[in-house]
């Protein structure tokens, strides 16, 4: 009998790499207390939210100009310095996960990627963390398509561009509104938090490892 699940998509950031805003800017010096006001929760700076708009496809060059009207020129050049420097925001691979990845893979499972991430800056990924573009047989990138989690064409196209049916494929994702937007397309949602919980969900659909 076919098993259920043949295919596992991964989100990147929170997934499979430890992202930190912080890590980057503590890297460059700036102080403590700069650093603490742009990446507190409530996000005063909008660092999360301009990024979020390069995730959906904007480029950071039409982007800076609002930083700089809505923010000042001291954020601006903040923001300019994080997105150039980008790869000090990604520190490691999240504890597991590689080994998750190359389990999956020799037991034969479709290993996939889907991550909202700005077209401009994606490239950091694979060039720091090699071994990820090797473990995945492919990856949509937000940016890139113009498209954006949580909505369902995404999720559509990364199905389709794959040749993957939904009800065989687990989605793992840290955020919890893209992981309702992948249940409702039918595929096998899951919250991430650890690899050692990612490894349980995946049993309980019947993935042994």
């Amino acid at each position: 009998m076919a098993r259920m699940i043949t295919d596992v998509i991964f989100d990147f950031c929170g997934v499979l790499f430890d992202w930190q805003c912080r890590a980057c800017l503590e890297k460059a010096g700036y102080p403590a207390e700069l650093v603490d006001h742009i990446c507190a929760d409530d996000d005063p700076c909008g660092f999360y939210a301009y990024e979020d708009r390069m995730d959906a496809g904007e480029d950071f060059a039409d982007i800076l100009p609002d930083v700089r009207r809505e923010q000042g020129d001291e954020i601006a050049e903040v923001f300019r310095y994080y997105i150039g420097h980008y790869g000090d925001s990604l520190p490691r691979m999240l504890p597991g996960m590689e080994d998750l990845l190359r389990d999956l893979k020799t037991a034969g499972f479709g290993v996939w990627g889907l991550t909202n991430w700005s077209h401009e800056t994606f490239h950091v990924a694979f060039e720091k963390y090699p071994q990820v573009e090797k473990l995945l047989a492919g990856t949509v990138v937000s940016g890139v398509e113009k498209m954006h989690k949580p909505n369902a064409d995404i999720y559509e196209m990364t199905l389709n561009r794959f040749g993957l049916t939904a009800e065989r494929c687990v989605f793992f994702d840290d955020t919890a509104k893209n992981i309702d937007g992948a249940n409702a397309v039918g595929l096998h949602g899951r919250r991430f938090t650890t690899a050692e919980q990612a490894r349980a969900d995946l049993a309980a659909l019947g993935v042994a490892l």
